[in-house]
């Protein structure tokens, strides 16, 4: 028993120096683990923000080049424009102004004058501008000099920069004016700005054209970095940059070292950078950091808990599995019996889904055929007393003329009733060569009688050569109908009604059918079945549905907005004759 104490007490001095020694082991790795996992995640993390930023800066050049681009082509096409040169060999600008206007929102540019000879502004997307003399200015001047379109950078009073594309308007060989589009490159910053990056464009003398911070714009940048910038979002950005992150910054934004990261603008010797501060890159090593630190807390208390508590641990551990198996039995016997309930509640939820699927299509169909049928029974009345007013006034050509329409009608109707027998029985469509143009002026005549009633003007816009597509022409013509009688019922509060249809041939047949009604409402449900913003009784909301249908089984695809002029715009696009060559819209 003597001999048992020592023993015991040199056991238990033992079992301290190893506790001491783990522990002591624990932290020596846990400092080195620290510093390498900083050191390498630092760089690591650096430079995927590097490759971030230069991929950001190379969608940003790209999405400025584009503008560029798109912008560059107008004056071209501006300057080649009949009216406008019109209106400056006779001096009436009374509609050029709006017809710029117009221009505009289907261009999207930011502004639009026409000058002319003189430097004065007859015609301007901003009315405040007419009358303006330009005579002394670059994009005036470099014009007239110029066979071509002039790109121009001008300092505006504010001292920001304005660009534009400048062309001179000929005539008989003389110039009569010129075209100046204003190019909307300041949306740029705006967007640029919504992020931890400060981004700037220089242009080939090394100056600041474009940038996120006001202030720099008109320096160079070694001036911009020098300057104390206004609170903005590279402020809001520069938190907490590290100063032990062993990597050396490209640059000082506010005293707080940035990562610098420069791509060149393949336009006039352009250029752009953006600076990206080190706060992300720190908070993605803190929060590894973090975890590691948590990590080694977590096994030094292991290593405690294990050492001081490893006899009662497994008594408990043999407790708590055997508690735990018994409540994962219990567990498994009420998930058996749940699931055996589920199944019963699944057959029948499965009758019930088939009997309501059963009464759905039934009432669709039902409603798809009255929606079908009673166009051509309400022409069919319309012509049946025409054709009664006829007889009495004795005109019986008339009145046959009629008639023969009526047997059209009922043709139709028959081919629609055997469209539903073909459906039924999961036939496939009857597609045929068809020149798109017949479609739409078998639609316009079957039209006919409401277009009068309401008194509707319809302007067309047709190409002189036939648009073969290949589709169902009883199918199209009903589509159209269905276009038709939207605009037709949209327009009914208009003084003077107007549909205009405009037929375009590129890679695909595309009808746009406008109206200048009230326009649409909902457009996300515009094309759902049942959808409709008429009065109870003059819609049941298939029409769109199921003209949106017919047109994806042709290949095509319906679709609906909002002009901004007012009225709803539809565009039916048709794919073309696979053997038919493309042309440019006429």
């Amino acid at each position: 028993m003597k001999d048992e104490i020592p023993r015991r007490r040199q056991r238990e001095r033992a079992g301290t120096w190893r506790l001491r020694a783990v522990v002591a082991t624990i932290l020596v790795v846990a400092v080195a683990t620290l510093y390498v996992t900083n050191l390498l995640l630092m760089q690591r993390f650096t430079e995927t923000t590097r490759n971030r930023a230069e991929l950001r800066l190379a969608l940003y050049t790209g999405n400025v080049i584009s503008e560029l681009q798109r912008n560059s082509v107008v004056p071209l096409l501006l300057a080649q424009d009949p009216a406008l040169i019109n209106a400056l060999n006779s001096d009436d600008f009374s509609q050029s102004s709006q017809r710029l206007i117009s221009f505009r929102e289907e261009i999207g540019a930011a502004s639009l004058q026409l000058l002319d000879s003189d430097g004065r502004t007859v015609a301007a997307t901003d009315r405040s501008q007419l009358g303006a003399q330009h005579r002394t200015d670059p994009y005036f001047v470099d014009a007239q000099r110029s066979a071509d379109t002039v790109f121009t950078v001008v300092e505006t009073d504010a001292g920001t920069k304005s660009f534009t594309y400048s062309r001179k308007v000929m005539s008989d060989r003389t110039v009569v004016g010129v075209i100046v589009v204003g190019v909307d490159l300041r949306k740029f910053e705006q967007s640029w700005a919504g992020i931890s990056d400060a981004v700037l464009v220089t242009d080939s003398s090394g100056d600041i054209i474009l940038a996120t911070e006001p202030r720099w714009r008109g320096r160079t940048i070694d001036e911009a970095l020098a300057t104390q910038s206004a609170p903005t979002a590279i402020d809001r950005a520069l938190s907490a940059t590290s100063d032990w992150s062993f990597l050396p910054p490209d640059a000082y934004l506010l005293g707080e070292g940035v990562l610098r990261s420069d791509a060149r603008i393949p336009f006039r010797g352009w250029r752009i950078t953006s600076f990206t501060t080190y706060s992300s890159v720190r908070e993605r090593v803190n929060g590894v950091l973090a975890l590691e630190i948590m990590g080694f807390a977590l096994v030094l208390a292991a290593a405690f808990y294990l050492m001081s508590r490893r006899a009662t641990s497994r008594t408990l551990q043999a407790e708590r599995e055997s508690a735990e198996l018994r409540l994962l039995n219990f567990r498994l016997q009420q998930e058996i019996a749940e699931r055996e309930k589920a199944e019963k509640n699944l057959e029948v939820a499965e009758q019930t889904l088939e009997q309501s699927s059963k009464l759905a299509a039934l009432g669709e169909m039902s409603a798809a055929v009255s929606h079908e049928l009673n166009q051509p029974l309400a022409a069919m009345k319309t012509y049946l007393a025409g054709a009664r007013l006829l007889l009495q006034r004795k005109r019986p050509a008339e009145a046959l003329s009629s008639f023969q329409r009526i047997d059209d009608l009922i043709e139709r109707m028959g081919s629609i009733t055997r469209q539903l027998k073909s459906y039924a029985r999961k036939g496939g469509i009857a597609f045929e060569q068809l020149d798109i143009r017949e479609a739409i002026s078998s639609a316009l005549t079957m039209m006919e009688p409401q277009l009068k009633a309401r008194r509707v003007k319809v302007l067309r816009s047709l190409p002189d050569h036939p648009v073969f597509v290949e589709c169902d022409r009883l199918r199209l013509e009903q589509v159209l109908i269905n276009l038709f009688r939207n605009a037709i019922d949209a327009t009914k509060d208009r003084d003077e009604p107007l549909i205009e249809l405009m037929l375009f041939e590129g890679e695909t047949a595309t009808l746009t059918v406008r109206d200048n009604g009230t326009g649409i409402a909902d457009l996300d449900h515009l094309f759902e079945p049942f959808y409709t913003t008429k009065q109870p009784g003059d819609g049941t909301g298939l029409g769109l549905a199921i003209s949106s249908g017919i047109v994806k089984d042709f290949g095509g695809r319906l679709t609906a907005r909002n002009a901004k002029q007012g009225g709803a715009v539809f565009e039916l696009q048709l794919p073309l004759r696979r053997d038919q060559p493309m042309r440019a819209a006429e």
